[in-house]
């Protein structure tokens, strides 16, 4: 690996972030199916809220003894051979479909599969990106990732519409498709990591990366505010859907107004590195809770999906700047013989919550209705701005000291 010629040259992070993009996208593309496959089934809007639910869920209960292992293991093979499950589960559904044999049930089931499967292959993912980047380049690194996941986030909805409107299954084929795909990209991969011993007794305990998040109150405080927004954030997905639905929209509009929350995240994108250099860590984060809370109250007010696409625009313009600054203080803090313990434990405070997002949006529609829904979600948002964001406005120490760049060898 020639650091002299950045990530351009860097050809094991290049596949890395190959992958890892394709793969984002495929899921990207299933993510309003999945809902919409539940309702076309015949079944409710807490049911479709659940399979969502039951994916994040089931990542959420994993995520620490996921980071355990990725702590002792090789993470590019975890991460091979979670990407193959995947992809047998996920392609489970058009099959199943062929043979008449899809239900609710089996629907549930393949997204518990694929929760378990990516909890393993998150934490593998995030070190394996310190292991194949320098530090130097890590900034880089994390901004490109958060471009592909914009983009994604922008093409993949609106592609997933189409192609449910086409064929229903179509979606979930793209889906396996990617992450057979990404396993490829994984497999050439031949930089791997071992970390340098440590002095003195490891602590080889599953709480390892709780305790020493413990010890790190301003960051825990930025990861608690990131899992509250999270979990509003993957609310909005099924609120919208099945707001829509009952609207009688077709699925191509409800991808084209979820896609708009990708325009949003790829401007962000654009400007992240901008926003960055130019504004503390506090008021970025400050940022993300105003706007939240803004448009989720302008939610309540319309039943247009012109107008909920200009919103959701909106909502996400500060994601990737806040993704950056969190990820990288992450990145530069953990200990090295810590990373898969301490980044599925921060992992668990920013998307344990989100695991709830899906289900209670669905349950709320069906208690509250539409309008007092999107009112509920911005009373959170704004509750979790003034207790988590506020007070990191007067804090410094989401400012990371680099730790000392590890030990980079080709893999056997």
């Amino acid at each position: 690996m020639a650091k002299a010629s950045g990530l351009r040259g860097n050809r094991d992070f290049q596949r890395y972030w190959a992958g890892q993009a394709i793969s984002i996208f495929g899921s990207q593309i299933s993510l309003l199916a999945y809902p919409l496959l539940v309702l076309s089934l015949g079944g409710s809007a807490a049911q479709a809220g659940m399979v969502a639910s039951g994916s994040l869920l089931t990542r959420t209960v994993c995520r620490l003894p996921a980071g355990h292992l990725v702590d002792r293991l090789d993470r590019r093979w975890l991460m091979l051979w979670t990407d193959l499950v995947r992809f047998a589960a996920v392609g489970s559904i058009p099959v199943l479909a062929a043979t008449g044999l899809l239900s609710y049930p089996q629907l549930l089931v393949v997204a518990l599969v694929e929760g378990v499967a990516s909890a393993l292959f998150g934490p593998a993912s995030t070190v394996a990106a310190r292991d194949v980047v320098p530090k130097e380049h890590l900034a880089e690194a994390l901004g490109r990732s958060q471009t592909s996941a914009s983009v994604a986030g922008l093409a993949g909805p609106l592609l997933g519409g189409w192609l449910f409107s086409v064929d229903r299954v179509l979606p979930f084929l793209c889906d396996s498709a990617s992450y057979a795909v990404s396993a490829v990209l994984i497999f050439r991969i031949t930089i791997r990591s071992r970390p340098k011993p440590t002095a003195g007794q490891a602590d080889r305990r599953l709480t390892a990366g709780i305790r020493w998040l413990g010890r790190q109150p301003v960051l825990l405080r930025a990861l608690l505010f990131a899992g509250a927004v999270n979990l509003v954030g993957a609310a909005i997905d099924v609120a919208i859907v099945v707001a829509l639905h009952a609207q009688g929209e077709s699925s191509a509009t409800v991808g084209v107004v979820l896609a708009c929350a990708g325009v949003g995240a790829v401007i962000g994108a654009v400007l992240a590195t901008r926003i960055v250099r130019r504004l503390a860590p506090g008021t970025i984060l400050v940022g993300v809770g105003v706007l939240g809370t803004t448009c989720l109250t302008a939610f309540a007010f319309t039943s247009s999906s012109w107008v909920m696409g200009g919103l959701l625009t909106v909502f996400f313009l500060l994601s990737p700047p806040a993704g950056i600054v969190v990820g990288q203080a992450l990145m530069l803090m953990i200990p090295h013989e810590l990373l898969g313990r301490v980044s599925t434990a921060a992992g668990t405070l920013m998307a344990g919550m989100a695991a709830f997002g899906p289900g209670l949006a669905g349950l709320l529609q069906q208690a509250i209705g539409v309008s007092h829904t999107w009112l509920a979600l911005a009373l959170l948002t704004g509750a979790a701005t003034l207790l988590g964001a506020f007070p990191l406005l007067r804090e410094q120490g989401l400012v990371p000291a680099p730790t000392p760049d590890v030990e980079r060898e080709p893999a056997v």
